[in-house]
């Protein structure tokens, strides 16, 4: 083992874990990038730390100066640790429907959490464009901008991209995750395509989101509904254009419930939503590339932080889902 130099050193270098259910499922080896082993739990410190390290090298963010963000929670979460790491403060305005754990995180990292409703992007109130007022607006602030800063997707080309080719000893045959603001999947993508232009690159998208029609059929088109947190996106943000994306799935929130409840109980992994959107789709790309393919996807973060969501009984009903001691069976979605 050996010794971080300093707390922001703990980001990245996460895991890689060979995940026993859906390898089976799928008929190859299916492995999950453990994000949620992040200092802030989540997959989103990784790009917290890019974009705050760009701003001060253009001398945009200086010493005592504030990071203002619009977020589902957990970039704000990552940009709030780094901010403390670095003596900066933080504004994080979240859409009002995020969970309770998430809200009660950003305010225990000390950040100045602003709650909005949820609206389209369109709309003026719609919270990136609310945080971005708020930026302009306070002295010496600095707006993270994650959707189109590019610093977020290279957290992903430099990093998380290189940890992936080398714990797969340069034998991967391909990737899937959603996509939020789009870094994740393009600069894993882009960084795994620079080694071996033969992996295959999945989009895995959440119903409710645009994208996959667009990578279908060349037309940003939502159908459905969501409640996962974080993933989905109906445009092409900057850090999505230019993805290298060559084929593409829709999981519903059934068939991502169904892996996080299976990944729970056979192997003691507690993750939420998004993560078992990723699982799902990894499944169907093993199976869709065949027998003995080595797959990647993506853990986002960590369950705990859907306690009050996810894994309680009375939010489970309230959205349809089927009581957490329910018997399991693979929706037909993920077998797409």
């Amino acid at each position: 083992m050996t010794i971080a130099q300093d707390t922001l050193s703990l980001i990245g270098n996460t895991p890689l874990v060979r995940l026993a259910g859906p390898s089976a499922a799928a008929g190859c080896d299916i492995f999950g990038k453990c994000e949620y082993a992040n200092p802030g739990a989540s997959v989103k410190d990784r790009a917290a730390l890019f974009i705050v390290r760009d701003a001060e090298e253009r001398g945009a963010l200086r010493p005592g100066g504030t990071i203002v963000e619009g977020t589902a929670g957990n970039t704000g979460i990552g940009l709030a640790l780094v901010a403390n790491a670095c003596g900066y403060k933080t504004i994080i305005v979240m859409p009002d429907t995020q969970s309770r754990e998430k809200m009660d995180t950003l305010r225990a990292l000390g950040a100045e959490l602003v709650l909005v409703p949820p609206a389209p992007f369109a709309n003026p109130g719609h919270f990136v464009h609310t945080s971005r007022r708020i930026a302009e607006e306070t002295p010496g602030a600095v707006w993270a901008n994650q959707f189109d800063n590019i610093a977020n997707r290279k957290a992903h080309v430099i990093g998380t991209a290189v940890e992936i080719w080398e714990q797969m000893e340069h034998r991967i045959d391909g990737f899937t995750c959603a996509a939020g603001t789009g870094g994740t999947i393009a600069g894993v993508g882009m960084g795994l395509k620079a080694f071996d232009p033969d992996v295959t690159i999945a989009l895995t998208d959440p119903y409710g989101a645009a994208l996959f029609h667009y990578f279908a059929h060349g037309e940003l088109r939502a159908e459905g509904s969501s409640v996962a947190e974080g993933i989905g996106q109906g445009r092409i943000t900057a850090n999505l254009d230019g993805a290298p994306i060559d084929t593409q799935f829709r999981m519903s929130d059934a068939a991502a419930d169904y892996w996080v409840q299976r990944l729970l109980r056979e192997e003691g992994l507690c993750l939420g939503l998004s993560s078992g959107i990723n699982v799902a789709g990894a499944v169907a790309l093993g199976r869709q590339l065949g027998p003995g393919k080595r797959i990647v996807t993506i853990l986002c973060d960590t369950g705990f932080r859907y306690l009050s969501s996810l894994y309680n009984a009375d939010w489970r009903a309230s959205k349809g889902f089927a009581p957490l001691d329910a018997a399991l069976v693979e929706p037909s979605e993920a077998a797409l």
